[in-house]
């Protein structure tokens, strides 16, 4: 994005790509219409993993804060949760409609799941739904500004935001002159914002007030000259601490010994980059901070040093 570079194109599917979300900057996952998942690594762009999803297309998909599940939803009118650890399905629920959202909140302690005008709000640890919201419109996104609060936009020209807790509608103001297709809300240093897109044509950024019963105020906005459908922001963050999906659990381990082994990790990440990656069993998985036989530094300054000192002993004997 820095540099406007063109990596290439993706071609593992067979079907429109209809949802992709990054989880950091190592993992990207796709769904589209052949009712496959694929778990892209964005470093070297390889399909880890390619899993048949649903019988239908695949309509929407969320990545778990933490990156160990994902929940995917389809023409097959069913919710699925996706173990990424071990790359396998964990739970199917099967819903009365064909869902077109799912969401996970920022703590990943609840979720939603959209179906035309209703979201059915889910608790992580029953897998249940623990209350519905009704909007007016069919809606067309939903993005969560904290747990419990859910901005809400669909097919006209208002912004809810709601109670996750109390389903009360806490306050609504009109953010364009035509539908509302997409919103995305980040944080940066003294500002909460969100950011809308319009059939319009207008790209609007709102900052948020902290209390949510008051409307946002307009910081600026754009004319695109285009029938907006979707919307994507990009931060230029220097560091993302979400680098890659999850290892398998391991043995919990002292903050000090936790340092050392990140600072070992780099080294040997470091000096992977040289060398071609082996396959990887599952995909999913990232082993890239573990020391494999051959690739540490310190292997390779052992076998430098043997290379050094058979030199030497051939030049005597000449």
């Amino acid at each position: 994005m820095k540099k406007k570079v063109d990596h290439g194109a993706l071609v593992h599917h067979n079907g429109t790509i209809t949802c992709l979300k990054f989880y950091g900057n190592r993992h990207l996952i796709s769904g589209a219409e052949d009712g496959v998942i694929c778990v892209w690594d964005a470093k070297k762009w390889e399909c880890l993993k390619s899993i048949k999803a649903h019988k239908g297309h695949v309509t929407f998909l969320s990545i778990h804060p933490s990156g160990k599940l994902a929940l995917s939803v389809g023409t097959d009118k069913t919710l699925r949760t996706w173990n990424l650890v071990e790359g396998r399905s964990a739970f199917i629920k099967n819903i009365k409609q064909n869902a077109h959202i799912v969401e996970w909140s920022p703590r990943g302690e609840k979720y939603v799941v959209v179906m035309l005008n209703k979201i059915d709000i889910y608790q992580l640890d029953t897998a249940s739904v623990s209350g519905t919201i009704t909007n007016e419109k069919r809606i067309s996104s939903v993005t969560f500004l904290s747990e419990s609060v859910l901005a809400v936009a669909g097919d006209e020209e208002v912004v809810r935001f709601f109670d996750c807790d109390s389903l009360m509608c806490l306050c609504e103001f009109k953010a364009h002159d035509n539908r509302i297709k997409d919103m995305f809300s980040f944080e940066i240093p003294e500002h909460h914002v969100i950011v809308t897109a319009s059939s319009d044509g207008f790209v609007k950024m709102w900052k948020l007030k902290q209390n949510k019963k008051v409307p946002p105020s307009l910081l600026c906005e754009v004319k695109t000259n285009a029938r907006l459908t979707c919307l994507g922001v990009w931060l230029d963050r220097v560091t993302d601490t979400k680098e890659s999906l999850p290892p398998a659990a391991e043995p919990s381990v002292s903050k000090e010994e936790s340092k050392i082994k990140e600072e070992a990790g780099n080294i040997v990440q470091e000096e992977e980059r040289e060398s071609k990656a082996n396959t990887k069993k599952c995909g999913l998985t990232d082993d890239s901070n573990k020391p494999t036989k051959g690739n540490s530094l310190v292997s390779t300054k052992k076998r430098k040093m043997v290379e050094m000192l058979e030199k030497k002993k051939k030049k005597k004997k000449i």
